[in-house]
C-alpha cells in the first residue's frame, strides 16, 4: 500500500485514511452496540470506529459481568483535548462496571523522550491524573501505577516484571521489525513492557482471567497486536484474548495531529479561556473561503475545519445543534468568524468548570499514596 500517511507508536503524519487502517491492521467495524454505548457521543459520532473482539466486552456490559479496562498514558507534556478521548472512555467504562488499570508509561518516555523519571512522575500526576479525576474518574476504584515502580506489594510487582521477561521468549526480532518497521533495543523493551501492562491484570495476583478491553488511538495499535499474539503463545497462563477499540485522532488546530511538543497545535485543559480564544483565532485551521462573498456563495468545509472538529469531538453535546452548525457552515450562512465565536464560548464554559474541578481534585490527591 502506498504510504501517503504514517501511523506508528512513535510517528503520525499525513491525512489518515481510517478505512485503509481497518484493512491494514485487520480491524472490524463496530455494529450491534448496546444502548449504553450508543448514548456516548464517541460511538454515535463514529469517533471510536473499529474493534477487535469487542463482543466479549459487550456481553459483560449487557449481563453485568466483571471485566477489565486497561490503558496507559505517556507523560510527555500538557494534557490536551486529544488525550481527553481516552479519558472519556476510561470514565465511561468505569461507570459500566469495569475495573480500571491505568499505567504511566514512564519507562517508555524515559527511553524515547525524557531521561528524567522524577520530572515524568510530576507530569503524570499534575497534568494527567488531576485531569482524569476532574473529568470524573473515581481514583479509589482505579489501579494507577508507574511502569518503573509497579507496586509496593512485592508479590504483585514481581509477577508484573516476571511476565515481561517471560514474554520476551515468545517474540522475535523479525516480528518486531514487521510490526514496527524501524526498531531498536529501547523500543523492543518498551513493547514488551506494554504487553505486560495489557496482560498482567489477568494474572492470579491481580484479577485473574477476565475479559480485558484496551482502548487505543490508531497509533498504538501495533503494541496491541504484539500483546495479542504473545498472549496466545505463552502457555504458562490462560489469558483471555485481549479486546480493543480504536479511536480517531482529533485534528490539531493546524489541521494535523495534536502534539504535546507543539503548544500551537492543541487546547490544553489548563489553558485559560483567554489563551484558548487566542489559539482559536490565531491558529485554528479554517474550512472557509478566502472572502466573505465567496463563503456566502460556495459555503465552507466543516470536515476540515479545526473549530468544527472540536465541537464534533465533544464540545457540543447535542447532535441536533452540531448538525445545524454543520449545515449552516456548509451552505455559507455561518461564517468562519461566527463558527470560531461559538467554539470560543463553548471552550470558555468548559475550561472554567473543568479548572474548578481540578482544584477539588487536588484535595483528593493529598489522600492518595502515590
Amino acid at each position: 500500500m502506498k504510504k501517503e500517511f504514517i501511523v506508528t507508536p512513535w510517528e503520525t503524519k499525513g491525512k489518515i485514511d481510517y478505512n485503509k487502517l481497518v484493512k491494514e491492521f485487520g480491524l472490524q467495524y463496530l455494529k450491534n452496540l448496546p444502548q449504553s454505548l450508543k448514548e456516548s457521543l464517541l460511538f454515535r459520532r463514529d469517533i471510536i470506529f473499529a474493534h477487535r473482539d469487542f463482543n466479549r466486552i459487550i456481553d459483560c456490559i449487557q449481563n453485568k459481568k466483571p471485566f477489565i479496562m486497561m490503558t496507559g498514558l505517556m507523560p510527555s507534556g500538557k494534557f490536551h483535548f486529544g488525550h481527553k478521548i481516552i479519558a472519556d472512555q476510561i470514565i465511561l467504562y468505569q461507570k459500566l462496571g469495569a475495573k480500571i488499570y491505568l499505567a504511566v508509561a514512564d519507562l517508555e518516555a524515559y527511553n524515547s523522550r525524557n531521561p528524567n523519571l522524577q520530572e515524568l512522575r510530576k507530569i503524570a500526576i499534575e497534568e494527567y491524573l488531576l485531569n482524569y479525576i476532574a473529568l470524573g474518574l473515581n481514583i479509589k476504584k482505579c489501579d494507577f501505577y508507574f511502569q518503573s515502580a509497579r507496586s509496593k506489594n512485592a508479590e504483585k510487582s514481581n509477577s508484573y516484571y516476571r511476565l515481561i521477561g517471560m514474554l520476551s521468549r515468545h517474540a522475535t526480532f523479525n516480528e518486531f521489525k514487521a510490526i514496527y518497521g524501524d526498531i531498536n533495543p529501547g523500543k523492543m523493551i518498551s513493547s514488551l513492557i506494554q504487553a505486560s501492562d495489557m496482560l498482567h491484570p489477568q494474572l492470579s495476583q491481580f484479577e485473574g482471567p477476565l475479559p480485558t478491553l484496551i482502548p487505543v488511538g490508531a497509533d498504538q495499535d501495533p503494541h496491541l497486536r504484539l500483546a495479542r499474539d504473545l498472549s496466545q503463545r505463552i502457555k504458562e497462563f490462560k489469558f483471555i484474548q485481549l479486546s480493543s477499540t480504536c479511536n480517531k485522532f482529533i485534528p490539531a488546530l493546524n489541521g494535523d495531529k495534536m502534539s504535546s511538543s507543539d503548544p500551537t497545535s492543541y487546547i490544553a485543559l489548563t489553558d485559560s479561556p483567554e489563551e484558548a480564544a487566542m489559539k482559536i483565532k490565531k491558529y485554528a485551521f479554517s474550512g472557509g473561503q478566502p472572502t466573505i462573498e465567496e463563503h456566502r456563495n460556495k459555503g465552507g468545509n466543516p470536515d476540515i475545519d479545526s473549530s468544527f472538529q472540536l465541537l464534533k469531538f465533544g464540545l457540543e453535546e447535542s447532535d441536533h445543534k452540531l448538525e445545524e452548525i454543520y449545515s449552516n457552515y456548509k451552505n455559507g450562512s455561518l461564517l468562519t468568524s461566527e463558527l470560531k465565536a461559538i467554539v470560543i464560548e463553548k471552550l470558555a464554559s468548559f475550561l472554567k468548570n473543568h479548572q474548578k474541578n481540578r482544584e477539588r481534585a487536588k484535595k483528593e490527591l493529598t489522600n492518595l499514596d502515590l
